[in-house]
């Protein structure tokens, strides 16, 4: 066996888990990212932008829609200038970012928004515990005093309700 097929074994490997570890880091991350930017940036400084999501307009597409962004350019980045200067690390936390991204929109607008009615009949406790902490988030309609700012991470009393 040539000793650079062993060399090159070893460097895929490490390439993968680099993946791997960053792709799982930055949709764990995400969380807090989403957590801080809804709090902070959405109920803060751009509740312009917001606000037609606690106050409904009856409109298909919101304002608040446009949000995605904030996630997609880094998202695309990330995996673009991964790719292009071959830093696998890059494109696992772009992809990780990605990922949280479909998952944010399958859990706050299928689940809970019932945007597309896809989980209607789900009995699942976690998934209950979300619509009911994203409920009182939004029984506040106002930029002040909100609470509940995340998504996947749940606090225990919705659990017991």
């Amino acid at each position: 066996m040539d000793p650079l097929d062993s060399v090159f074994h070893s460097f895929k490997l490490v390439v993968m888990i680099a993946f791997i570890i960053s792709f799982f880091l930055a949709f764990a991350l995400m969380e807090g990212a989403a957590w801080s930017a809804h709090k902070y940036l959405m109920h803060g400084w751009l509740w312009k932008i917001h606000e037609d999501h606690h106050q409904p307009t009856g409109r298909t597409f919101q304002k608040n829609d446009l949000f995605f962004m904030i996630f997609a350019v880094p998202s695309w980045l990330c995996v673009m200038l991964g790719i292009i200067y071959s830093v696998p690390f890059s494109v696992g936390f772009g992809f990780g970012i990605a990922a949280y991204g479909i998952v944010y929109f399958l859990v706050h607008d299928v689940l809970i928004h019932r945007r597309f009615k896809w989980f209607d009949n789900t009995q699942n406790n976690y998934f209950k515990a979300i619509r009911k902490a994203h409920k009182v988030h939004h029984k506040n309609q106002h930029k002040e005093e909100g609470e509940c700012f995340g998504m996947l991470i749940v606090p225990r009393k919705y659990f017991k309700q």
